[in-house]
Formats: C-alpha cells, structure tokens, sequence
C-alpha cells in the first residue's frame, strides 16, 4: 500500500495536484477496499481525480455517466438482440434448446460499465460520474453491486468480481445523496483550489508557463470565482485561459489587458456573464493581482 506522500508525488507526476485531504482518503480508499464519494461544485477537478487514479496505478479507466433514467440495461449489460435474431433465424429447423443456449451466451452479452469493472484481469478505476444526476432507484440498486461486486444474469447465473476495482462516485450536490450510499463510501469534499494549488497546477499541466504569470493567473481567478457570475469558472477553464496567454506570448498581466479582455471566452461560458465582466473590471481585476 502506498502512503500519502508517495500517491500525493504520483498524482503530482500525472499532472494532479492533490492537497493531503485528497491524497489521504485514496490511502484510505487502497487500504479499506471502500469506494471514494467526491463532492463539489462543477469544475473543482472530482473527475480528473480518477483520470489521475489510473494513470498512477496503470490501469484502465471505466466511467459510467449517471443521467436521469439510467437503468440496468445502461449500466449493467444488455442482450444483442439484432444478433440474437439473425442466429435464430440462421438456425431454424434446430432443436429450441440449444438455440436458446447458444444465443444466451457471451458472444451475445453487451457489456455496460458495472460489468465490464468487475470482470477484469487488473483492478480497473470505475468512475461513477454524478450520481447525484441518477435517479435513486438507481441508487439502490448500486448499493448492490458494490456491496457484493457480483451481478445476477438469468441466463448465465452469478457473476462474482474477478478484481475489486477502485471506485470513485462524483456529485455536483444536486439532490441529496442517500444515508446508506454515504455510509457504503469514504468521503471527499472538494473545494476550488487555493492560489497555491491553482499556481502549481498551472505549472504542471500549461507548457512554457513560468512561475510568475501561474501565480499571477491564480490570483486572477480567485479574484474572477468572487465576481456575480452565473457559472463560477473551473480548472479546466484556468488551464484554457492560461494556455491561451502563454499562446499570445503573454508572460505577465501587467500591461496585458488587452489580451487578458479578448480572451475572456475561456472561462466565461453565458452571454450574462461575458457582459458584466467589462474592460473596467478587467483593469480592475488585473490591478489587484499584478
């Protein structure tokens, strides 16, 4: 089992900065076989978290993306039913039974992210994305697998886990979780990062950026996350923002407000919000940070 400082240097090598809440609860999650619940606001980096997992363990990366009515037949496995129709049809004239065998049978199964993780030879990463989107029907039944990590196929019988993978379930906090789900999971909240990080994190991920302009692009979108906006800018945005300067041979904000004012489509995704950050708040902004 790795310790903290080792995974919190493994995720800093795959471009993830971690902080050591972070990088304890994936200790936690390796030593008690637990799945990893990770909370937080859109664009704090819950899904690059396992991105970062499977890069560190060299191993697959499975996601399962959560939408209202999601079911079994999303989630689990599905019967090739245009391939079952044509082997019926192929085999017309043969005894019922062993056709009804033959066409049950793997060559036929649709593997869906639950059970393609539980089935391979090397942990995977299951990545359940915003289970807080999925209906709690779906909730239940999930508790299931990951209670037993085996599934239940009529037609084949009981399959059990060949490997336990690494779960991590995100939620953006759209509808209250329930108690039994919180309790099968370790727990995570996830915040905006702090200058700090958001300053490392540029220097991991945007080429050719130096240390000032990374610290200076921090403060600038702590200072942005602080204005009356109607969708708060994430990571990825600092990274495209920041990228998109360093393409502009931009090396300091100071004196770069033009560029800073034209690039705003980075990280400023509604019209409302384009609008209200005008060149005024821009000079404003830049002038607190440079």
């Amino acid at each position: 089992m790795l310790d903290r400082q080792t995974i919190a240097d493994r995720l800093a090598g795959v471009g993830y900065i971690a902080d050591p809440a972070l990088a304890t609860a994936v200790q936690l999650m390796d030593l008690l076989k637990r799945p990893l619940l990770i909370e937080g606001e859109a664009g704090v980096g819950k899904t690059e978290v396992a991105k970062a997992l499977a890069k560190i363990y060299e191993t697959r990366l499975i996601r399962l993306q959560c939408h209202e009515g999601l079911d079994r037949a999303d989630s689990l496995y599905e019967w090739n039913y245009q391939r079952q129709l044509l082997a019926i049809k192929a085999r017309e004239g043969r005894d019922a039974e062993a056709t009804e065998a033959h066409i049950f049978s793997e060559t036929y199964l649709l593997e869906r992210p639950l059970l393609a993780a539980i089935r391979q030879p090397v942990a995977p990463v299951l990545l359940i994305d915003e289970i807080d989107r999925a209906d709690t029907e779906f909730e239940a039944f999930l508790l299931e697998v990951l209670s037993d990590f085996q599934v239940s196929i009529p037609e084949l019988g009981t399959i059990v886990a060949t490997t336990i993978p690494h779960v991590v379930l995100t939620s953006n906090g759209t509808r209250e979780l329930s108690d039994a789900l919180r309790r099968r999971c370790l727990y995570h909240a996830l915040d905006f990062p702090d200058v700090d990080r958001e300053a490392r994190i540029l220097l991991a991920r945007v080429p050719g950026i130096d240390a000032t302009l990374a610290l200076q692009m921090a403060r600038l979108m702590e200072r942005v996350r602080k204005e009356d906006l109607s969708k708060i800018p994430g990571i990825a945005e600092t990274l495209d923002w920041a990228a998109a300067l360093v393409g502009l041979n931009v090396s300091r904000l100071e004196g770069a407000r033009e560029a800073v004012y034209d690039t705003l489509a980075c990280v400023l995704k509604t019209r409302e919000d384009r609008s209200r950050v005008t060149p005024e708040v821009v000079d404003r902004l830049i002038g607190r940070v440079a």
